[in-house]
């Protein structure tokens, strides 16, 4: 026991964790600060339970993956000691990169630039910190490894990362609908021709996993409530840079100062080493204290939409199958152009139309190959008796338009 952590994890109970380099990384600050980055952004505006972090979520992957190896070296498959902790290392530090409330403000706090490849950044980071240890997890997370059923393991459309935040999210958000039988896909877990495939007996838990992570995304990381706060924080960010661009002084966190002033993208963080380090200074709590200072600035725009977010006096919502049109918009910027006397700019961030799009099953990208009986390998679209390829493959797209009530505007 002296050689183990254990944490108390409400999935799955007790998980052990081996005294050396993964608990090492797990108290590093890099991971650390995971425990102040929230799982799903605004997502607790409407389901009040689903404060969980990414921390929570990047332990619960090292644990199924720590059981998936197991699994497929109990089927006579060959997983190195050295392999093994690679791959704990990269499922564990694959979230590493993500800014302030996750998804939510993705493209906001850095430009063009996801969280993927600033986990990398993290990595390489830590690689050097920590005497090339992690050399072997780099290769794996970049599927640059002559193994690649072991990239898959961590990223692909049945990988430890969507088991672990399913179940989790479904947890903590109390929709049920989303609970998968996490145990039961792993265990038919096999690998052939170096590719990761399931038994065939385990074909019905693979499509109640896809049935559950289409539900949960139009239930919960679409729901339109969180499409509206989201929405709304990014345009805040962007009022701010706006205000600082004009050489008006705002108050900021001093981690957040620099990301304020400028939207750093990839090349900034290439060419400035200390970039990161800042970066890793900023959490969910530096932009919650930089709206509750902004509730009472001068703008406006910035002051309205910060109390509005505090409060949870949203914007109102309207979805449908095809775009709004230009005539619905304007007429809707009028009646509050009429009301409040806003300038064209200002309305901008009260008003605004856009899309989201979900796809249940991207065969394109990577596919989930089903084991027969006979030993054939084939598609989930193929072996299922359930889902028809033009079903899987179906893109679904959504239009929203976010305005307010004119009546609950904070001016």
């Amino acid at each position: 026991m002296e050689n183990e952590k254990i944490i108390n994890d409400p999935i799955y109970g007790f998980i052990k964790i081996r005294k050396g380099i993964i608990s090492q990384l797990i108290d590093h600050p890099y991971f650390q600060r995971l425990r102040r980055i929230s799982q799903l952004g605004l997502s607790y505006l409407v389901y009040p339970g689903a404060n969980h972090s990414r921390f929570h979520h990047a332990i619960g992957c090292l644990h199924l993956m720590s059981k998936a190896i197991n699994q497929i070296r109990e089927k006579g498959h060959e997983i190195t000691n050295s392999e093994s902790e690679a791959l704990q290392i990269a499922i564990l530090l694959h979230d590493i990169g993500h800014g302030p409330f996750s998804h939510a403000l993705e493209h906001s706090i850095a430009s063009n630039i996801s969280h993927e490849k600033i986990s990398n950044l993290f990595m390489h980071n830590l690689n050097e910190k920590f005497n090339g240890k992690l050399s072997l997890a780099i290769k794996i997370f970049n599927n640059q490894y002559k193994k690649k059923f072991l990239y898959q393991l961590v990223c692909s459309q049945l990988d430890m990362d969507r088991l672990d935040y399913l179940n989790r999210d479904s947890f903590f958000s109390g929709v049920t609908e989303g609970k998968i039988g996490t145990d039961r896909i792993i265990s038919m877990l096999n690998v052939t021709n170096d590719t990761l495939v399931v038994e065939e007996k385990g074909i019905y838990s693979v499509e109640k996993f896809v049935i559950a992570r289409r539900l949960m995304y139009w239930q919960v990381y679409y729901h339109k409530t969180v499409i509206v706060a989201e929405n709304m924080l990014i345009n805040i960010l962007q009022r701010a840079r706006e205000i600082v661009k004009k050489n008006k002084q705002i108050y900021t966190t001093p981690a957040f100062k620099c990301f304020l002033a400028k939207n750093q993208n990839f090349k900034d963080f290439e060419n400035n080493q200390e970039l990161l380090d800042q970066f890793s200074e900023i959490d969910d709590f530096d932009i919650y204290t930089c709206l509750k200072q902004w509730r009472n600035s001068d703008d406006l725009v910035l002051s309205s939409l910060s109390k509005m977010i505090l409060n949870r006096k949203l914007l109102k919502i309207k979805i449908q199958n095809e775009p709004f049109t230009n005539e619905v918009i304007q007429k809707k910027k009028k009646r509050l152009q009429k009301k409040y006397n806003l300038e064209k700019k200002e309305l901008d961030y009260f008003i605004f139309s856009n899309q989201v799009i979900n796809k249940i099953y991207d065969k394109s990208k990577s596919n989930i190959n089903i084991l027969m009986k006979n030993g054939e390998v084939i598609d989930l679209t193929s072996a299922s008796d359930q889902f028809k390829i033009n079903d899987l493959n179906k893109v679904v797209v959504k239009y929203f338009l976010c305005y307010p009530n004119l009546d609950d505007l904070p001016f």
